[in-house]
């Protein structure tokens, strides 16, 4: 029987899932695919990979055909300070807008709490995560990811809306961003719920570890990385992260951003 092919995007907000998932993949049976989270969802799709790490979207838009690893998400409640909208102008004023690339969750948040906001004739284009680059040649951008973390201090003289807080202030839930997402017809080894709880809860207690040595790497405090880290990234797929996750499939839904409304399916 071949490995289990489980891929993982390795921005800062996983890696309390992914250091120890790496660690124990051989007794988990799991080859690891590492890749950006749009990369995942499509691979996912077709059928490269067996289980993913893969933007909340991207779930919901095949909701009847994968199921969700329970227990385990990155979501967020409130500010979180990775992503990210951008501005030289008033938002009623912007003509064009930089796309991150790599996740389409962000860009379907974004829609949801600022496309009636915006003119009906803006123009947007999907750009490699480049804040600095993308400011020069349009009036926004929507930056994810660890890029976000140097955006947000270095154009603090832009309007900057984070989205996460935007979502909180508009309906008080957490907004999960990715969920494991597993192909239905994949027989999952014994164990590996138990298992991947077992990183979680390993993978929380290295924080601070996690913090020195990505915080160098990204140029960023160590205080700030493990702050993050702590308080503003939420890794427990609880009651009130499914409720975020499913208010947020209810408004994908009627802004048409995902074309069917199907009840969420957990792993058992």
């Amino acid at each position: 029987m071949s490995k289990l092919k489980f891929g993982f995007h390795n921005f800062l907000n996983a890696q309390p899932l992914l250091l120890p998932l790496l660690e124990m993949a051989e007794s988990l049976d799991c080859e690891i695919c590492i890749d950006t989270p749009s990369n995942l969802a499509g691979k996912l799709s077709a059928g490269d990979l067996d289980l993913a790490m893969i933007p909340s979207v991207e779930y919901l838009r095949k909701a009847d055909s994968y199921k969700i690893l329970p227990g385990a998400v990155i979501a967020s409640c409130d500010k979180v300070d990775t992503v990210l909208f951008i501005s030289h102008k008033n938002l009623k004023d912007i003509q064009t807008i930089a796309l991150d690339n790599r996740s389409k969750t962000s860009v379907a948040l974004f829609q949801i709490l600022f496309g009636d906001k915006l003119d009906s004739n803006v123009k947007t284009f999907v750009e490699d995560p480049d804040p600095e680059e993308a400011l020069k040649k349009y009036d926004a951008t929507l930056i994810i990811g660890d890029p976000a973390f140097k955006a947000g201090s270095q154009f603090s003289d832009l309007m900057v809306y984070d989205l996460s807080h935007e979502w909180f202030m508009q309906t008080g839930k957490p907004f999960v961003h990715a969920v494991i997402a597993i192909r239905p017809e994949i027989e999952l080894p014994k164990g590996l719920i138990d298992g991947f709880q077992r990183i979680k809860v390993d993978g929380k207690k290295r924080i601070s570890e996690i913090a020195k040595f990505h915080s160098t790497r990204l140029g960023i405090n160590e205080s700030i990385a493990e702050d993050y880290l702590t308080n503003k990234i939420i890794y427990d797929l609880d009651e009130k992260a499914i409720g975020g996750l499913k208010m947020f499939h209810s408004l994908c839904f009627e802004k048409g951003l995902v074309e069917g409304k199907f009840p969420l399916q957990f792993q058992q």
